[in-house]
């Protein structure tokens, strides 16, 4: 049996036992089969089991980590919604996926009100300090070397995830922000079950953390890799935690985390003796105490009957999967051979990255035709330049949405400016059918690679998502640093309704490759009839304005990889794109949580009251 049948067949079990306890683990590897660095299985802390999908009443919780899920359902069992849930799971997953995501990042917050049947955003995005420029990356008229840019105190931007936990529990949520940090202020004191992944990406990080002494104490643990099996405790996080409960998040933009986090962004805690150039950063009190997040419309489009609501720039995820949507509208993608259908989602995505590239940034320094970028029109005007027998050349040039021009291809083209690709996803429904899509980073895997000394967690590097230089000196770059500005982001939390009531909710972590995620992922839903969590395992392919489409083994080893090939398409190898979650409502009234079947060691999917 496969590891991803076997996850799948173990997703109906659990969800037909009705079960979310830990359970021992019975089959101990032996020494040739156990992973580097593991230990027995019998030494192994207890933690909830991985399934990829499950079905019930009372709510449900998607999420990459088990222990995050369980925190989310611990409190949808107690009450809270659906907005307390996701809050809940967020704060876990900042222990348990500290690479990813946690109190020194940001993010972007969707949810669905039952009650007035409407979708709130939140842009819960880092930004840079008011002292930045467009040439905060550059020197003597240079971009600095991209190392010392990841991993430096010049890369972080103010901290947005405590602000957008507040915010949406203030404005949403029934729980306060003291009792939905509860169970991951536990988990960070009790400690959590170290897995591969966890190990590979902290080996991915040990030349980075041993620079850093509180890293390395956090991270290296009697100075060697986490054991597999092992139990990682962070009591730092567990205090962090406790003060934000208590004392409110004002302790990060006023008081005294705050002042932690600027000593540690101004004066970076290097080891003596190490090599590494290590760039302080010019975050300041100021910089802290007037962030806000935004509150802003989605975006929205028609696709197959259905409403798609999506996040609006800063991020560039809405518009692009709307415009990719309306391309692919007017033709019916369910009666298409695998080869065509493939072909027009890659053409499409090609398409909606040009345009992203040179119209999406911070609303609040650039003029984003959002409106434009999201009509039918407009992708019409793109949508005649796909042809079923050719494939378009990127970088491919941006249309004008402010001027729709049929199959207009002129203009300067652009390549794709790099994203971090380490993120990380959860999606929560309640019983009263509020819905939560809720997309959270650090950015690089690992961050910037500094912890806050004494506090238990990395501080982002988001700013590299801000373009160094512009990629064409002739157009202008809408995602060039600037005072307070964000950096254009590819999160791409998404609801999806039909009549103003909820179908599906998902997203995905991976950098710009999000957005083909979650694309494809509708797409094979929606129009090639995959169950939700097929549709999330399903091989992936993502075009992202580039030369080359990225596949994954599912796709590069099969025979439409040369199908494509003879019409045009070139294609590099990718082991592995994304890690999306999803919540679906069943029309007998369940809900069902859907994971990744093997991406990322699975992902974890919960309900309260699991039923057929």
């Amino acid at each position: 049996m496969t590891p991803a049948r076997r996850l799948s067949v173990l997703g109906v079990v659990a969800a037909l036992a009705g079960t979310l306890t830990a359970v021992p683990a019975t089959a101990q590897p032996s020494a040739a089969t156990r992973p580097p660095g593991a230990v027995p299985a019998g030494l192994r802390a207890a933690t909830p089991p991985k399934v990829p999908v499950a079905t019930g009443y009372g709510g449900a919780v998607a999420s990459v980590d088990a222990d995050a899920s369980a925190a989310g359902i611990e409190v949808l069992r107690k009450g809270g919604n659906a907005v307390d849930a996701a809050v809940a799971t967020a704060a876990a997953l900042g222990v348990t996926e500290p690479y990813s995501a946690g109190v020194g990042g940001g993010g972007y917050f969707v949810s669905y009100d039952a009650k007035s049947r409407t979708v709130r955003t939140l842009d819960g995005r880092e930004t840079a300090p008011l002292s930045a420029d467009s040439g905060l990356f550059l020197e003597n008229g240079k971009p600095i070397p991209a190392a010392e840019a990841i991993t430096s105190g010049l890369s972080v931007g103010t901290p947005g995830t405590p602000a957008t936990w507040d915010t949406a529990l203030d404005r949403w949520g029934t729980r306060s922000l003291r009792e939905v940090l509860k169970p991951a202020q536990k988990l960070a004191r009790d400690g959590f079950t170290v897995d591969a992944t966890f190990r590979a990406q902290t080996a991915a990080n040990e030349a980075r953390f041993r620079d850093f002494p509180a890293s390395a104490r956090l991270f290296l643990p009697g100075g060697e890799l986490p054991v597999v099996g092992s139990t990682l405790k962070n009591p730092d996080l567990a205090r962090t935690y406790e003060e934000l409960g208590d004392q409110g998040v004002d302790t990060l933009y006023h008081g005294k985390l705050g002042k932690d986090v600027l000593r540690t962004v101004q004066h970076p805690p290097v080891r003596p003796g190490a090599e590494r150039k290590v760039r302080p950063g010019d975050l300041t009190e100021k910089d802290l105490g007037e962030y806000e997040v935004r509150s802003q419309a989605p975006t929205k489009t028609r696709y197959r009957g259905l409403d798609v609501y999506g996040m609006a720039p800063s991020s560039s995820g809405g518009t692009s999967i709307a415009e990719a949507l309306n391309i692919l509208e007017r033709g019916d993608l369910s009666k298409l051979s695998e080869k065509d259908y493939l072909h027009r989602y890659i053409e499409a995505s090609r398409i909606a990255f040009a345009d992203r590239g040179r119209w999406v940034g911070d609303p609040e320094f650039e003029d984003v035709p959002t409106r434009g970028l999201t009509s039918q029109r407009f992708a019409d005007s793109r949508a005649c330049l796909i042809k079923d027998d050719a494939v378009l050349t990127s970088p491919l040039a941006p249309g004008d949405p402010w001027d729709p021009q049929p199959c207009e291809a002129g203009g300067r083209a652009a390549p794709t400016t790099y994203e971090g690709e380490n993120t990380t996803h959860l999606t929560v429904a309640d019983k009263w059918g509020n819905v939560v899509a809720y997309t959270l980073t650090i950015e690089q895997t690992g961050g910037s690679g500094i912890v806050v000394p004494g506090r238990g967690f990395l501080l982002n590097n988001e700013l590299t998502d801000f373009s160094f230089a512009p990629a064409d000196p002739a157009v202008h770059d809408p995602n060039l640093p600037g005072p307070g500005k964000r950096p254009r982001s590819s999160m791409s939390p998404t609801v999806v309704l039909q009549g103003g009531r909820p179908v599906l909710a998902l997203g995905s972590p991976g950098g710009a490759t999000i957005i083909t995620t979650v694309l494809q992922s509708l797409l094979n839903h929606l129009d090639r009839g995959m169950p939700l969590v097929d549709a999330i395992a399903a091989p992936r392919a993502s075009q992202r304005n580039a030369a080359a489409t990225e596949l994954e083994p599912g796709l590069w080893d099969s025979p439409v990889r040369a199908q494509l090939e003879a019409i045009g398409h070139r294609f590099t190898r990718n082991p592995e794109i994304g890690a999306a979650t999803g919540v679906q409502r069943l029309p007998d009234g369940r809900w069902l949580a859907a994971a990744e079947k093997v991406r990322r060691g699975g992902g974890s999917a919960m309900v309260v009251r699991p039923g057929r």
